[in-house]
């Protein structure tokens, strides 16, 4: 047990503590500062985290908590929201005994971005510590991937002036005043990035301050996509808008922002990162995209905690029935809500129907719990209203506005629907009127008399009763008359044999465009068809264009073919730029996924044989 150690300032890296401990304890050597504090001459220091944890806790006599040491006084809390519960575990198991494959584990190995190259410090932040401890030191926040201004002062952050590349791999690097730059340059702050830098800042430090437990990578995947949802980003099955999110997502930086930082996006790429976030709950991104990611949802940290999870656009049921006619108004009995989209605004449409037969509907999603009794539009009032509705124009003490407010409707409304029930009643009261069992009758009589002749010429012999029924009896009257006379089929007037000559060249001109396009399409029936206007005839008449279809049946590619003129493309772009061809590289450029590029390697690898042939031979030729 240590009879005495440095304790760590607010926000101090443990292993400046560790540092600050070697100066004052007077050891000359390295190796003896790690064995009194870990009991071990063997272990490498880490900056960023540490190792063995439970040695050092046993050394303080039990003074410090290991779970306190990683929360408080190392990075580890930056990583620690976006990882899955089971690597959190791990995690903590890593770090007491000796952490080997602990920065494996929080991808810091092989997702690293915007990496450290020293230690780094706020100037003014420094000057507060020498004011209020005597002396500066490392603050963790300050040595964070993708983090250059400080939270509090926004400066810029300063390297202190000790290279790691020179220096023993068991060395404590204390700062000492003396070495460090106290000037405060007056720096730009009213720019795009800037602003960006700030936000991004200070969420980082938010994320140091909050407990490593508090929520986990499955947590905030679910989150996200409530905050996706709030901008419309999601569509009414759950699937996210990719196109929409990239295109959204890059108009929010400024150009060559993200690419500064190490986190370019290409959106043929099936597997950038954004796409990696937003998809795949099970793979980790760095911390600093996942701060760009609630940058561009208008959202921080402490939001982020306080939000619930995706229940979908509508919230979580039951929901209410707002019928005002009905006794379980605004009582929660729908248990069931139909989405469909808006076309216009591709909102999603939530339609919620109650037993009482009220239908209503609203544009989402919700943003509150008050929204759920909102409606949007009627769609069906139910017997239940129409009832009510009965009952109250009976009563000649209300007025039609009195009548509105009662069943939360309009004015007009009531008028529509109370007129609606007086022609109902009239069209009962006329269904048994002599006039109109004479006029059927009548009818009747001319239809068996000109049992030949058609509609038109029976609705000419008895105009009269044909206009009466029609008015107040449509249904019976189309039911007696005759059945609708069809005309004859029109004879062919297309000339499709010189349609088909002039649709071969229109496809062999367009062919020659999409095989030189930049950015290669898949050649289909449909993209052919589409360009040139002709969708229709070669979906329902290519059969009558012979010269036309066994063109189509030559040039039209299956998804495969077209996967490997896309992948033989990138590979021509190589060996023109003599740049090595790497089958990895032809992967991710062409944009296919690993299963389909195993199938069609065999094919991509005769081709650059073949190629590499072609160039051989008009090289000894030439």
């Amino acid at each position: 047990m240590l009879p005495f150690f440095t304790d760590p300032y607010p926000d101090e890296l443990i292993y400046s503590a560790i540092a600050r401990y070697h100066f004052y304890s007077g050891n000359i050597n390295y190796k003896d500062t790690l064995e009194e504090v870990f009991q071990s001459r063997s272990v490498i220091p880490s900056v960023e985290i540490g190792s063995h944890f439970h040695a050092f806790v046993q050394q303080m006599g039990n003074h410090y908590l290991v779970e306190n040491l990683l929360a408080k006084h190392t990075i580890y809390p930056f990583y620690a929201p976006f990882l899955s519960k089971q690597r959190q575990q791990k995690i903590m198991q890593d770090v007491q005994g000796d952490g080997r494959g602990l920065y494996t584990r929080l991808g810091m190995v092989a997702g690293g971005i915007c990496k450290k190259d020293g230690l780094y410090y706020c100037p003014q932040c420094a000057q507060s510590d020498i004011d209020n401890y005597g002396e500066p030191y490392i603050h963790r926040e300050h040595q964070l991937q993708g983090i250059d201004l400080c939270a509090h002062h926004y400066l810029q952050l300063k390297k202190y002036p000790e290279d790691f590349t020179e220096q023993s791999r068991i060395k404590f690097i204390r700062f000492e005043a003396k070495r460090m730059d106290f000037s405060i340059l007056q720096e730009v702050k009213f720019s795009d990035r800037f602003d960006i830098q700030v936000k991004l800042a200070k969420m980082a430090y938010q994320l140091l301050n909050i407990g490593i437990n508090a929520i986990s990578r499955e947590d905030i995947f679910k989150r996200y996509r409530l905050l996706l949802r709030e901008k419309n980003l999601l569509t009414t099955s759950n699937r996210i808008r990719q196109k929409e999110l990239f295109d959204a997502f890059q108009a929010k930086f400024p150009k060559g922002y993200l690419d500064s930082y190490d986190s370019a996006l290409v959106e043929e790429d099936e597997y950038n990162w954004l796409k990696v976030l937003t998809r795949n709950k099970r793979r980790h991104v760095h911390p600093s995209r996942h701060l760009f990611l609630l940058y561009f949802l208008d959202s921080d940290i402490e939001e982020l905690l306080d939000i619930g999870e995706d229940e979908g656009p509508f919230g979580k049921g039951p929901w209410p029935c707002l019928n005002k006619a009905e006794d379980h108004y605004r009582q929660l009995v729908i248990q069931n809500v139909t989405i469909t989209r808006d076309f216009k605004s591709i909102a999603p449409i939530g339609t919620f129907k109650c037993s009482c037969g009220f239908t209503y509907a609203r544009k989402g999603p919700d943003k509150s719990n008050e929204d759920k009794y909102r409606i949007g539009r009627i769609k069906a009032f139910g017997d239940v209203w129409m009832d009510k509705l009965k009952v109250l124009a009976n009563n000649g003490d209300l007025s039609i506005r009195a009548i509105a407010e009662i069943l939360g409707v309009d004015s007009k409304t009531v008028k529509k629907y109370s007129s609606m029930d007086g022609q109902n009643e009239k069209a009962k009261s006329n269904e048994t009127s002599p006039l109109l069992l004479r006029y059927r009758e009548q009818l009747l009589k001319g239809i068996k008399r000109y049992p030949n002749e058609s509609r038109t010429q029976i609705r000419r012999c008895f105009q009269k009763e044909y206009t009466y029924l029609y008015r107040h009896d449509k249904e019976w009257l189309f039911k007696q008359l005759p059945n609708i006379r069809t005309m004859g089929k029109p004879k062919a007037s297309v000339d499709w044999e010189a349609r088909d000559l002039q649709y071969f060249s229109k496809v062999k001109e367009l062919y020659k465009e999409l095989i030189m396009l930049g950015k290669p399409a898949r050649i289909t029936i449909s993209i052919i068809g589409k360009r040139l206007g002709i969708l229709s005839n070669l979906e329902k008449h290519l059969h009558k264009l012979p010269q036309t279809k066994q063109f189509l049946d030559e040039i039209t590619e299956t998804v495969q073919q077209f996967q490997i003129r896309r992948c033989c493309k990138v590979i021509d772009q190589m060996l023109r730029e003599q740049e090595p061809v790497r089958p990895w590289k032809v992967q991710r450029i062409g944009a296919v996924k690993s299963h389909h590029f195993r199938e069609i390697r065999p094919h991509l690898e005769s081709y650059i044989q073949m190629k590499q042939e072609v160039d051989d031979y008009e090289c000894t030729t030439s």
